[in-house]
């Protein structure tokens, strides 16, 4: 599915906007239109809005959900949507590899809405709904708007409150050019060995258990696994290193890489992640 990322500050108009575009993409052009919603899985993981956006590590916890969620539904003929601030630079860097390594066109959508009126918007909606204003204030000051000159960004539509989307030059930004060529960072491999998924699988498996026992002592942090000499920073609880190691699988089974190096690629990984 060629990718749309929608981006802005709180309460621009990114759901209206996300809604728009699958109206046009359904009925004017016959694409099929997935939708990944940020609030909506900020919902079902049990967080309230305002608490979700003070605690670092939930947003990088749901953060890991999209990218997984892009993952699993990124195809080369439908549209998908990421609905959602996406206001890290870097983030919207790693959905471009993403992208670029399933051979995926992609743009960039940014409701460009002044802060003013954005905060009118908000006050606007269900009590339930709305950003408090210590959170919706620091939103805008952590936002990192997107530059068309960035390739990631690229092409970047900007979407004032009283436009009308672009809605043709965005189908052509997707469906008449090429998909950018992977390089030798996001392409895939033909894997090295038959076994390569089995000894993956044990490696990682492994290791959550090696560090599982170190919880269990009571220790938390440097936790050394002598087998594979390597350390992990510190851990997280049980069903986060769970669902990271699936994750990690999940990137892994495209990306070919020697199996001796699988230990220290699983705990960058984990360390950069927990």
């Amino acid at each position: 599915m060629p990718l749309i990322i929608m981006t802005g500050i709180p309460s621009s108009g990114k759901t209206t906007r996300t809604k728009e575009l699958r109206e046009f993409f359904e009925t004017k052009k016959g694409k099929k239109v997935e939708i990944i919603d940020e609030e909506e899985m900020i919902k079902k993981a049990m967080f309230d809005k305002n608490s979700y956006f003070a605690d670092s590590v939930k947003e990088k916890l749901i953060r890991g959900d999209i990218k997984s969620n892009v993952q699993r539904l990124i195809s080369p003929t439908d549209i998908l949507i990421i609905d959602g601030s996406n206001y890290i630079k870097g983030y919207r860097y790693e959905l471009y590899c993403t992208s670029k390594q399933y051979k995926i066109t992609q743009c960039t959508v940014q409701c460009d809405s002044p802060v003013e009126y954005a905060w009118l918007c908000n006050e606007k909606r269900p009590d339930c709904e709305q950003y408090s204003r210590e959170i919706f204030d620091g939103l805008v000051l952590r936002y990192e708007a997107p530059n068309g000159q960035n390739r990631w960004d690229s092409p970047l539509f900007i979407i004032n409150p009283e436009d009308e989307l672009q809605y043709e030059e965005i189908y052509a930004s997707l469906y008449k050019v090429k998909a950018p060529k992977p390089n030798m960072s996001t392409q895939s491999q033909r894997l090295s060995a038959s076994n390569y998924l089995y000894d993956m699988d044990r490696i990682t498996q492994e290791i959550v258990n090696e560090i599982v026992s170190a919880k269990q002592l009571g220790i938390e942090s440097n936790i050394k696994i002598p087998k594979y000499n390597v350390v992990l920073e510190s851990s997280g609880g049980i069903s986060e290193l769970t669902r990271l190691r699936r994750q990690f699988l999940t990137y892994s089974k495209m990306q070919q890489t020697e199996t001796d190096k699988i230990p220290s690629l699983f705990i960058q990984y984990l360390n950069k992640s927990l």
